[in-house]
């Protein structure tokens, strides 16, 4: 996709924020014409509203991707958290069921699905696939390292 400068910028500014908030819009880009930016933005998938705050956008992995930045999930893991325990038993070759998965993070598993679906599916771009072997636990696998 080709980028217009205004969105490079906001783009570029958001990979430099610790949540990748949309937050340093240029002087000259006010009203409807900042609407219609974001809004082109976000139906190219280059933004996303951000869950926590109502009116603030997120970069996406698809918007990093298109400023050159591909390597996301793994300059957001940040060693000895839970996200990264999980990380870890996610790419281990044999891959991890859910019991394997809350006891090694203390979480139930309603939180543990939440944060493959959210963190590492959503936010990082991990694809994780999963297979049920007959008479056993599902197992989940990150399949890709990059996001």
């Amino acid at each position: 996709m080709k980028l217009t400068d205004t969105q490079r910028a906001l783009l570029e500014a958001a990979a430099q924020h610790p949540q990748k908030k949309l937050t340093n819009f240029p002087d000259t880009l006010k009203g409807g014409a900042r609407i219609k930016v974001l809004s082109s933005m976000h139906n190219a998938e280059l933004i996303e509203p951000s869950a926590a705050e109502p009116e603030v956008y997120v970069a996406t992995s698809t918007g990093l991707q298109a400023i050159g930045i591909t390597n996301q999930a793994l300059r957001a893991k940040r060693e000895g958290t839970k996200q990264a325990i999980l990380i870890e038993l996610l790419t281990r070759a044999e891959g991890a069921t859910l019991p394997q998965m809350t006891e090694a993070t203390g979480w139930q598993v309603h939180t543990v699905r939440g944060a493959m679906a959210g963190a590492l599916k959503k936010k990082l771009g991990l694809e994780i696939t999963s297979d049920k072997p007959v008479g056993a636990d599902r197992i989940y696998r990150i399949t890709n390292q990059a996001a």
